[in-house]
């Protein structure tokens, strides 16, 4: 039995002849045909692009891989080649020339190796992702990696100078003029070499979150001595001393080389020279401890930072804000914003965010938005810090 399509039905039915009824149960089969479509099916929701302000505002880097990083293990490596090739060479011509200057020289080289062996540790160790328990992740290994190879330096320093100090004092010594002079030659050289390798200009400077260039907290950006990151610098500064050393040793074996009876020179160049290179670690030692003490980078003011909070429209006062360097290129922010009844805290928290982000270029900012209340003027803890 067919019957015919229903008037002003959306469906036609159609029941198939008995012949094509099935077995014992007698059922039919029956088949439909739409003359209309059926509804469409809801669409899928589109993902929700982040504004902004948002915490992700910056693609995920993969970790390790930045070109900081790279510049930085690529730097150190091939300083590292440098200085075992050459510290060798010192050590054989030390020993031939009885120089305590050139042996004193070799032992700083020594130095450079385990401190940037250090280093290369701690840029391994910065890479790793952030836990429960090391929230910021291990930023600050690169920061105690400067601090071992100052540290070293200044050991290794210290004993340099005691042994300066007893042939001062004692004459029973003869030194090779000849082995002395081609050693410390080679050590010019060898330091120039690796002063050379460790300046390398990087990647260019941007105020962008983890910037890929290195500026020291004292100065702003542009500055001529731009290094990948705080192992680097410490490096190169180490290396710094260890070269204006080797000039001292030179000086010293051409006077001895021409004028033998002034074999004093040796323990006096090892003495003056020494102190130069304690000298020259006193700008890392000086960062290190500053970032160490949790300080505010002194490329990014608290003034020009609370001034900008304050410029967003709807906020009325900030207080708790604080400032401080993770690394020397991971700048931290956070602070609260006490905005008027009427204001949107979604927009301020928006636009508060985008000109840290953009004028300052913080690696991360933490704001809290609160309605203004007259009690906050005479709030101790809502005051701003004293100047330092």
């Amino acid at each position: 039995m067919e019957p015919s399509s229903a008037t002003g039905g959306s469906e036609t039915t159609r029941l198939v002849s008995p012949r094509d009824r099935g077995g014992a149960g007698g059922g039919l089969r029956l088949k439909s045909l739409f003359t209309e479509p059926s509804e469409p099916l809801p669409e899928e929701p589109k993902p929700v692009e982040m504004p902004r302000h948002h915490c992700h505002r910056d693609p995920l880097l993969p970790l390790g891989l930045t070109p900081e990083r790279l510049q930085a293990r690529r730097q150190l490596y091939a300083a590292c080649a440098v200085c075992v090739v050459f510290m060798t060479g010192e050590v054989v011509g030390g020993y031939l020339a009885h120089s305590l200057a050139i042996m004193t020289d070799a032992v700083h080289l020594l130095a450079d190796v385990g401190s940037m062996m250090g280093s290369l540790f701690s840029l391994w160790l910065s890479t790793r992702p952030a836990t429960r328990t090391m929230t910021f992740g291990w930023h600050r290994s690169e920061t105690l990696g400067a601090l071992a190879s100052v540290v070293s330096l200044w050991m290794v320093t210290g004993v340099l100078l005691y042994l300066a100090f007893l042939r001062l004092l004692h004459s029973d010594y003869h030194i090779e003029a000849e082995p002395m002079l081609l050693t410390a030659s080679i050590a010019v050289c060898a330091n120039m070499i690796m002063a050379f390798v460790l300046h390398q200009a990087g990647p260019s400077h941007s105020h962008r979150s983890r910037g890929a260039e290195y500026a020291p907290l004292e100065e702003g950006p542009g500055d001529p001595l731009s290094l990948g990151n705080t192992s680097v610098r410490a490096a190169f500064v180490h290396v710094l001393g260890d070269l204006v050393q080797s000039f001292g040793v030179l000086a010293a074996s051409v006077l001895i080389y021409f004028k033998p009876q002034y074999k004093a020179a040796d323990p006096i160049s090892t003495f003056l020279f020494s102190i130069c290179a304690l000298g020259s670690t006193a700008p890392t030692l000086r960062d290190v401890l500053h970032i160490l003490m949790e300080g505010a980078p002194s490329s990014v003011g608290f003034e020009p930072v609370r001034d900008t909070l304050l410029s967003v429209p709807g906020v009325r006062a900030t207080h708790e804000l604080h400032l401080w360097a993770l690394t020397l290129t991971y700048h931290v922010a956070s602070a609260h914003l006490a905005i008027d009844s009427s204001a949107d805290p979604e927009a301020v928290l928006a636009e508060a965010s985008s000109r840290l982000y953009s004028r300052f270029g913080f690696s991360s900012c933490t704001l809290q938005v609160e309605r203004y209340r007259s009690e906050m003027a005479r709030c101790p803890r809502c005051q701003e810090p004293p100047q330092a």
